[in-house]
């Protein structure tokens, strides 16, 4: 079976297993006939692999995003590839060597450090563990944008986005918007 055949086998199983494929996930950026309006924020869904852009006038673009590890939990601690729920804001933005652009958040946060001390007091993390921080929405290496069409978590933490997404959103979203990370979607959005 060549490339092509396989590639297009995956995509119609990930179909049939209810994940939608890259035309549809990538399609809402062509709706693009508005201006931005106001304070504009980012809600990044993990169980849907989206990261989704409003504003004061309500939704405005969608891009595909994969994250850390396949398991899709909420961070718990330093080097468990897990991406971090909550709501943070860009901390910094800067152009980054290996992937394209680089959105830092503030994670953590003081509810990030009050959750890590509460689930070290219960035994759920070694007493040793650290926190961890360095989460940030960045683009992919240099022509890897298929690993965000095939779903394939390869982060440490972060979100990743293709490059031609993360250039989009790195001249959307100024230094402190809001980064709402949530595992499932929430019902009013």
């Amino acid at each position: 079976m060549n490339f092509q055949k396989m590639l297009l086998a995956g995509m119609t199983a990930m179909s049939l297993l209810g994940f939608r494929g890259t035309d549809n996930r990538t399609s809402s950026k062509r709706f693009f006939h508005r201006q931005l309006n106001g304070q504009v924020y980012v809600v990044v869904v993990k169980s849907n692999y989206e990261l989704k852009v409003y504003d004061d006038d309500g939704w405005y673009a969608t891009y595909p995003a994969v994250f850390g590890s396949k398991s899709l939990d909420d961070k718990m601690m330093e080097g468990d590839r897990k991406t971090p729920e909550g709501t943070f804001h860009i901390a910094s933005k800067r152009p980054h060597e290996k992937w394209d652009k680089m959105m830092l958040i503030d994670f953590p946060t003081k509810s990030d450090i009050d959750k890590f001390n509460e689930r070290k007091s219960r035994g759920l993390i070694p007493k040793s563990a650290k926190i961890g921080g360095g989460i940030a929405i960045h683009g992919t290496w240099p022509h890897d944008d298929m690993a965000v069409d095939l779903f394939q978590n390869w982060t440490n933490g972060c979100i990743s986005l293709k490059n031609e997404d993360v250039d989009e959103l790195y001249d959307l979203l100024p230094v402190g918007a809001t980064v709402q990370i949530e595992k499932e979607e929430k019902a009013q959005q």
